[in-house]
Parts: C-alpha cells; structure tokens; sequence
C-alpha cells in the first residue's frame, strides 16, 4: 500500500516537472518568433528605393521558426496590369513588294525586342514580314519559329496590323538581301533616315538589331515605347503548348519543393559561364557590381533575412562546384537538371539546344515569387518587363555592402522609381 501511494508521487511529480518544461519553451518560442534588427544611420537607401530614418528598427517576423515565409519577404502580387495600348488601326495604301526578314538570336531577352523592331520596320515601310527563324549556337544552324513560339497566335496577333508570310519566297535569296543595322529601339526617325532609302534600293531587307554590352544597361534610362511596340513586346510571343508544359511541370515541383514557405520560391540568374567572364567586375559605383558569384547571393539573402529552407531556382542547367556556397546555407537549390522531369531532358536539356534552355530560365524567372539578377543585361531588363505585366514586383537587386536588412532598401529601381519601358504599356 505505502509502495503504491510512493509510485502515485513519483507520478504527480513528473507530470508536474513535464509541465513546466512544456511551459518554458512555448514562452521561449514566443519570445523569438520576431526578431529587431537595428540599422545603422543612413538618410537613404541604395537606388533611393525607400527612405531609411535614423536608427530605424525592422521587425522581420519568423514565420514560426520552421518556414522563413514573411509577408516583408515574400511580398504578396499586386494585380496584374492591363495594356494601355489600342492596337495599331490598319494602315492605309497599298503594301510594297519587298520582304524584311530577321532571325532570332541568342534568348528570349533578345526575341523580344528583334520582333518589336521587325514588326515597326515592317510597318513603317508597307513590307510583309517573314515569319522569323531562330538561330543555333552552331554557324548555319536554324530552328523553325514554331519549334518554340505559337505561330498561330503571333499571326493572329498581328493581323490587320502588318502581312507576314509563313515562308519565305524562292526569289528572296538570302545571300542577295542587303542587311541593315538596327538599334534595341528603333525609332520611326532612324528608320527614314537610314534604313527606308535601303529598302527602296535593294526592295528586302535583313535586319540585325545591335544590343548594348553588359556594362551599358542602364536601370535608370526609360524608354517610351507606343502602342505598335508594346503590342511586338508584350502581346505576340507565346509559347508553343509543348515547353509551356515542360515549364509549368517545373514551377509546380518548385512550388511543392517550398511547402514551408507556402508554395513561394525564389529564382536568381546565376550562371557559371558568365561570372567567369571578363565583364563580371566591380563598376565602382556606390557598392553596385555588374554580377554576383554563389557566396555573394548566399550572404545577401541571409542578410535580409531568408530563411535556411528558402527554395531557391538558378539558372543554370546542372550543379557546379563554383555554387557550392550558396547551396551549403540554402540546401533546397536547384537548377534545371535537379527539377527537370527525367522524360524530358533529352530533348530540353540538350547540350545541342541551349535555346530551350534559356526560354526555360525566362520563363521560371518570370513565374517566380522572388527574381533575384545577378547580372546586369538584357536577361535582367526582359524579365522585369514581363513581370510588370503581371503584377509580380518583388525584384531585388543585390549590392556590395548590405547596410540595410530590409527587403525593400534593395527593391529593383525598375520598380521602385517606374523607370521601365514597361510602364508605357500597362497600367
């Protein structure tokens, strides 16, 4: 009997004792469920963002300890913006009998604005435009425009606007067509000038549009574009129903991949072959640098505040040692050959076909919760574009030195001054 009455004591006791421990860490978890992070004096943030007072304090929630989804962070889509261009009316008079042919090079940051200056080429001076042909890495290489946009959507697109001829005709030789120079943003001044009394003399034309370098692209220029051109830009290049669905597949295993941060995930242009090349060096200006290795991007997204299970999308088609660190703080990295479905990577993770990669990587980039670019350049400038159009502003621009813990001290100035060629076409 006094055994028994012992054992029910030593029980209360540890129930008890149990209690209390079970006591202690709820107010501990409540007491670091939110962190204050002091900044240091500054008047103004890099790119003049947001304004930062004086011993400023941010409180960055935790999301409970486990996820690092906050709402500062992982800022919710704004809704998406409606054209503010009326689609050209039909020209009047009768068309010319010569042809403007242009082929696509290099990505899909650079289809866009070959297609705008073609369609305005085309236009201005009555020719029908041939359906376009997209070039290969190999010299003499051409893919068909529907082995990756919709051709029946850019013809209906277009029509009424501009005669486009679905191939080109035997007579047109392409070895006998007079190329013409074009800049990223041609204009109706420069085509009168310079490329109109071509066309009269030779009757086709082959366009090449000449892109800036690296250094050049510049966040703060903004570019009116009209209506002909919005509608080029933003309305005619769909992708054909085969990659969109390899694409697709690919943004639902990242979201399902970011189930601790509900479904949102990052993508920073981070590629191997460009940090290794000449132009990835300090500009000197303000802390700005024109690209970012693995370890930069790791430190910068600690700093403001991502959490270690953040899911994070690179653009780079298989791993390499140079993005160890960046994957040693945030193990759920990924990049095409990780997430890729295995059915589909002979075909769209092919050496031989790097074009499909890159419409990959714009495409995840443009989908992404978060866009991180690394590099400066054309990739960076089309990407914002199109998430304007969406709705999805949450870009965030590293820099050298990051003197503020706040997400938006380092909100793109694409976003936050409007400096984009975008703002002149959706509202």
């Amino acid at each position: 009997m006094v055994a028994m009455e012992f054992m029910r004591q030593m029980i209360a006791a540890f129930l008890t004792l149990s209690m209390f421990v079970m006591l202690g860490n709820m107010i501990k978890r409540d007491h670091f469920d939110s962190v204050q992070i002091n900044h240091p004096a500054t008047s103004n943030v890099h790119y003049k963002a947001i304004k930062v007072s004086k011993q400023s304090v941010v409180t960055i929630p935790s999301g409970g300890g486990g996820g690092g989804a906050t709402k500062g962070l992982w800022k919710e889509d704004g809704e998406a913006l409606k054209p503010c261009w009326n689609n050209p009316s039909p020209k009047d008079g009768e068309h010319s009998k010569g042809f403007i042919l242009v082929s696509l090079t290099d990505g899909p940051e650079y289809h866009v604005s070959q297609i705008a200056n073609a369609v305005v080429v085309a236009r201005y001076l009555g020719a029908t435009l041939v359906l376009p042909h997209i070039r290969g890495t190999i010299p003499g290489e051409m893919r068909n425009f529907g082995g990756i946009y919709d051709v029946k959507k850019f013809v209906k697109s277009l029509d009424g606007i501009i005669k486009i001829a679905k191939h080109r005709p035997d007579e047109v030789l392409i070895d006998n067509v007079t190329i013409a120079e074009v800049p990223t943003r041609v204009s109706e001044a420069y085509i009168a000038t310079y490329i109109e009394p071509l066309f009269k003399m030779n009757g086709n034309l082959r366009l090449e549009t000449k892109f800036p370098p690296l250094s050049m692209t510049n966040e703060k220029e903004f570019y009116y574009l009209d209506s002909l051109s919005c509608l080029a830009m933003f309305g005619t290049l769909e992708l054909q129903p085969a990659l969109k669905e390899v694409i697709d597949l690919m943004v639902e295993r990242l979201r399902a991949l970011s189930h601790r941060s509900d479904g949102q995930f990052i993508a920073a242009d981070l590629r191997v072959e460009m940090l290794e090349k000449r132009e990835c060096q300090e500009s000197g200006d303000g802390g700005t640098k024109w690209c970012y290795n693995a370890k930069a991007i790791g430190d910068f997204l600690r700093k403001i505040g991502f959490h270690r299970n953040t899911t994070i999308y690179l653009t780079q088609s298989k791993w390499h040692s140079m993005l160890d660190p960046l994957r040693n703080f945030y193990p759920k990295t990924y990049t095409k050959d990780d997430i890729m479905p295995a059915d589909k990577k002979a075909k769209f993770l092919n050496a031989n076909s790097p074009e499909f990669t890159k419409i990959i990587d714009f495409h995840v980039c443009t989908q992404s919760d978060v866009f991180l670019p690394s590099i400066s350049g054309q990739f960076y400038t089309n990407v914002v574009g199109r998430r304007i159009a969406s709705g999805n502003s949450q870009i965030l621009v590293p820099t050298k030195s990051t003197y503020s813990s706040s997400p938006g001290a380092y909100i793109s100035p694409y976003i936050s001054r409007k400096s984009h060629s975008a703002f002149s076409c959706f509202c």
